[in-house]
């Protein structure tokens, strides 16, 4: 698609938000205007494209966001969208609408929609929106670093009256099917043991050996970080407390992982990829999703990244067993 050929962009997110989608969306608002496009914002994600719920944006419409949690296009999800004619439809919406490209913000399942739309003929660039860093074709995701230092913050606080009775504290923090918020947050906040899908084996009889060891050698608490894939934690706790006689308790922290004000780098970032994703559409790119490689802000096709697999590294993992000794 030649330059001369995009005229309008729209814009959605998609899936569980992430702080820094208002920034990308900021971004892409101001950068396609700055080219002389116009720019349509799809509400509620491609629930809120099936019901037609697109509105025109300018540079007002995304003052003072950049600093904002969450998303101001809303999001859902759309079971609809999964069947085969669900993205048939929102093809045909977006060219009844004028759209000649569409920007989606989300995760993998964002991904996938946006691959439908683009075998169903309409061009997209997907940005990696998701506290989760589970994108495999990308070493950052807009709203992982607002969200493990937000997590990292409320698990010190948690540590400092696990102290202060001397217990063992089983944290869990977001993360279904990834482990790395878990991970990230294991090593930042010095705990013992971490809990990940990608690695548990389900052995909690090993949990307790560590727990009693570790008291037998002086430690006067004990933190467990339990991502959400794991789950069961304050059941988990109930069986700890009673395998080991020490006072357990279990904390869930939840969704204020996914809001709070953006950090610098998920500010930057963002902006940085919803910049990125007009320049590759007025450069006639076609069904690209931009990514952070090796310190590069670079973009792959949509078909081959969600082809593409991730898991944590060994080495990380490793490196969090050893700490925690």
């Amino acid at each position: 698609m030649a330059q001369s050929e995009v005229k309008t962009i729209g814009v959605l997110t998609s899936g569980g938000d992430a702080p820094g989608m208002n920034a990308a969306i900021r971004a892409v608002v101001r950068t396609a205007i700055n080219k002389g496009l116009k720019v349509k914002g799809i509400m509620r994600g491609y629930a809120g494209l099936l019901q037609e719920e697109i509105v025109d944006m300018n540079s007002v419409s995304v003052s003072e966001t950049i600093n904002r949690g969450g998303t101001i296009l809303y999001t859902a999800r759309c079971e609809e969208f999964m069947t085969e004619e669900g993205p048939k439809r929102g093809a045909e919406i977006c060219r009844k609408h004028g759209l000649d490209a569409v920007v989606v913000i989300g995760g993998d399942g964002s991904y996938r929609g946006a691959g439908k739309l683009a075998l169903n003929g309409i061009n997209t660039v997907g940005l990696p929106g998701t506290i989760d860093l589970d994108i495999a074709c990308t070493d950052y995701t807009i709203g992982f670093d607002t969200a493990v230092n937000t997590a990292m913050d409320a698990i010190d606080k948690v540590r400092d009256t696990s102290t202060s009775h001397e217990r063992c504290s089983i944290i869990e923090v977001m993360g279904r099917h990834a482990g790395y918020i878990a991970l990230w947050c294991g090593i930042a906040n010095g705990a013992e043991d971490i809990l990940i899908p990608e690695r548990y084996d389900g052995n909690e009889q090993n949990l307790i050996n560590h727990i009693i060891e570790n008291r037998k050698r002086g430690k006067k608490h004990h933190i467990i970080i339990n991502a959400e894939g794991i789950g069961h934690s304050t059941s988990m706790a109930r069986r700890i407390e009673a395998a080991t006689g020490i006072e357990t308790r279990a904390t869930i922290i939840g969704y204020i992982q996914r809001g709070g004000t953006p950090t610098c780098k998920d500010r930057v970032y963002a902006s940085i990829m919803g910049a990125t994703a007009v320049r590759l559409l007025c450069e006639g790119k076609k069904n690209r999703i931009v990514a952070y490689k090796g310190g590069q802000f670079v973009d792959f096709d949509i078909q081959e990244a969600l082809q593409m697999k991730k898991d944590i590294p060994e080495d990380q993992f490793e490196i969090s067993r050893l700490l925690g000794r």
